[in-house]
Parts: structure tokens; C-alpha cells; sequence
């Protein structure tokens, strides 16, 4: 009787001391998932962080889900927790199995996926990848990217022009990242299949302009011009020399790039705005894809989505900025103010911007 009273005690102890242990972790993991903007949290999640030596590698999946509600400070923090398990555990300790699930269910965070599978690639590169081929529809763009790169190796090891050619073209079409994009369209063309690209990239290359507005000592990024009002659709418009109106503006470069010293002039301290009129079949979720080098504001339908104040730092890249947002169905305006300052050297004459619109995986929709 008193072995079988011990024995029940004994279950009851380790049920009470893995009760705690669950509290302990779920704790943790929870405080890291609140660290707030700027590190709001951050005391709670140090003050928790000795749990860390208690937990192992099971607790991986766990950790992993958290980063989707967690923010990117927090994921930091989650990335950290991680890898010391992993330190401690040692890297086969990895759960693999519940890894890759993790990493092939689209209903996790694509940020979340992306750090399961370095964590995956760095434990089991094998297994890791084994999973590359099916990432070339993935709507995490990091993940799509090792799809796309795969598909440009093959194509390249192909020696059959015309399946090589039929290959490039596949990888195209599955391709987001400008990189990987102009990297296919010049296989091709050295194939001797010429791609367009501001086409096949939907670039808005149909502009209205006007301009050159006052931007002495960079203030006018901050004052409201007359084109701000309506989007420039009402009323007459004075600016730095007198009466000015909008006039068309059109773009050839094949990676969509408007250049604003054409229709202006090579000017300093002045700024001008461009617009368009843009259709959608739908409502829609969809990023905004900015390339400047200038100070810019952009508005879509009358609302402002962004604004840069900075000038000259580094090249004018296409995709430099990708901003969420959304269209409406039917006609959508678009409004983008771009500054010029006063420097002179031969790297900030250039007074320019590319535009296009995708749906949140990339795919260009086009104008």
C-alpha cells in the first residue's frame, strides 16, 4: 500500500512540476510575442528568458507559430531563443517532420516559413533542399526566389536551344525579383528571344507632369501645391515661373525609369508631379513599387500612401520601395510628388522615378 502511495505521489509530482513547466514556457513564448514597437516588452521577455535553459528542441514548433503573431522585434528575439536551443540541443535535434510541415502550409507567416526553412536548411540541407522546387508559386517572396533560382540553374545546364529557350520562358513567368527577371530576359535574348520588358514588369509608363515648383532649402516637400488638391484636377496652377499646365510625359526605358530633367529641364531646388489614371477589375489588395533616388510623395485617390524625405542616397533601383496598399474597382488616380534639391554634383543631377503595381506576391498587374 505504501509503494502504491508513492508511486501515485510520485506521478502527481511530475504531473505538478510539468504543469509548472508548461505555465513557464507558455509564459515565456507569450512575452515574446507582445514586445511592442520599439521594444515595448522587452523587460518582461529578459526577465523570462532563464526558461530558455529549460526548454528543448520540442519546443521549436511552438516557438515557430509564435512568430506569427509576433512583430519583427519579436521575431528577432524568437530567431534568438531558437538557436540557443539548438546550441544546446544540437542541430539534428531539430524536428524536421513538424519543420517542414511547417514551412509547407501556407496559412503561417511567410516571414515565419522562411526562418523554419534556414533553420531546416542549417540542420538537414538535405531535406531543406528537397523543398526548393515546390517554392515557385509561393506567395513568401524569399521562398518563390529559391524557387526561381533553382529553374535558372536548370535552364542554364540545358544544351537544347529551343527547350532551353522554352525553360528561361518558365522561369520568367515564375520570377518576381527584378535580379531574376532581367536574368532570364538576357538568357533569352542571348538565345535570341527578345523579351519586353516593360511590359512583362507593368511598368506605368504614361504620365502626366507639371511643373517645376519651388523647393528652396528643400521646403517644398512639406508645402501643399495646388496639383495636391483634387490630385490636380481642378483649378489653374501657378508655379516657380508663372502660370504652368499639365502636358504628357512618356517613357521608353525598358525598366520604366522617368526622367523629370526631359520635360523640365536640368534644374535644382525645384519639384514637379506626375499622375495617372490606373484601372482595376476589383477591390484589391496590391503594393505600390517606387524606385527614386529623389525626395517623392505618392497618393492614390487623393489618400497618402508615403512620403520620402531624403535625396541622392545611392542609385535609383526599381522596387526600391514597396508600399501596401489597396485600388478600387474601376479608376484609380495616382498622384506622385518628386523633389529635386540643391546639390551639384554630377550624382544628384538625376531628377526621376519608375512606378508599378503588383498584387502582394509580385505578380505585375498590369496598366
Amino acid at each position: 500500500m505504501n509503494i502504491m502511495f508513492s508511486r501515485i505521489y510520485l506521478v502527481f509530482c511530475l504531473f505538478l512540476a510539468s504543469s509548472h513547466l508548461f505555465a513557464s514556457t507558455e509564459k515565456f513564448i507569450e512575452s515574446l510575442e507582445q514586445i511592442g514597437a520599439k521594444g515595448a516588452g522587452n523587460e518582461k521577455a529578459v526577465a523570462n528568458w532563464n526558461v530558455l535553459s529549460t526548454m528543448s528542441s520540442s519546443s521549436i514548433p511552438r516557438l515557430l507559430d509564435s512568430m506569427n503573431r509576433a512583430n519583427d522585434l519579436g521575431d528577432n528575439w524568437i530567431r534568438s531563443a531558437i538557436q540557443e536551443i539548438l546550441a544546446k540541443s544540437g542541430l539534428p535535434s531539430l524536428p524536421k517532420d513538424e519543420v517542414v510541415q511547417f514551412i509547407r502550409n501556407p496559412q503561417n507567416d511567410g516571414s515565419s516559413r522562411r526562418a523554419a526553412y534556414e533553420f531546416l536548411s542549417e540542420s538537414h540541407p538535405q531535406i531543406a533542399q528537397s523543398l526548393i522546387a515546390s517554392f515557385i508559386d509561393d506567395t513568401e517572396p524569399t521562398l518563390r526566389r529559391e524557387g526561381v533560382s533553382l529553374l535558372l540553374q536548370e535552364a542554364g545546364q540545358i544544351n537544347n536551344k529551343e527547350q532551353s529557350i522554352e525553360a528561361f520562358e518558365y522561369a520568367l513567368g515564375k520570377a518576381r525579383d527584378v535580379d531574376q527577371i532581367e536574368e532570364a530576359s538576357e538568357s533569352l535574348k542571348n538565345l535570341g528571344k527578345i523579351i519586353q520588358l516593360q511590359e512583362l514588369m507593368g511598368f506605368i509608363t504614361h504620365w502626366e507632369v507639371i511643373g517645376p515648383f519651388d523647393n528652396t532649402d528643400r521646403e517644398g516637400f512639406g508645402k501643399i501645391y495646388s496639383p495636391e488638391r483634387d490630385n490636380g484636377l481642378l483649378g489653374k496652377h501657378t508655379g516657380e515661373n508663372g502660370p504652368i499646365t499639365w502636358k504628357p510625359c512618356t517613357t521608353e526605358d525598358s525598366l520604366g525609369l522617368v526622367d523629370l530633367n526631359q520635360p523640365f529641364g536640368y534644374l535644382k531646388e525645384v519639384l514637379c508631379y506626375a499622375r495617372t489614371e490606373f484601372e482595376s477589375d476589383s477591390d484589391r489588395a496590391v503594393q505600390f513599387r517606387i524606385g527614386s533616388k529623389n525626395a517623392w510623395k505618392l497618393w492614390v485617390n487623393n489618400e497618402l500612401v508615403f512620403a520620402r524625405d531624403e535625396y541622392h542616397r545611392g542609385m535609383t533601383r526599381v522596387d526600391q520601395f514597396i508600399l501596401d496598399g489597396r485600388l478600387k474597382s474601376g479608376t484609380n488616380l495616382i498622384l506622385v510628388k518628386v523633389c529635386q534639391n540643391e546639390q551639384e554634383e554630377s550624382w544628384t543631377k538625376q531628377w526621376e522615378f519608375s512606378m508599378r503595381i503588383t498584387d502582394p506576391s509580385g505578380e505585375p498587374i498590369k496598366p
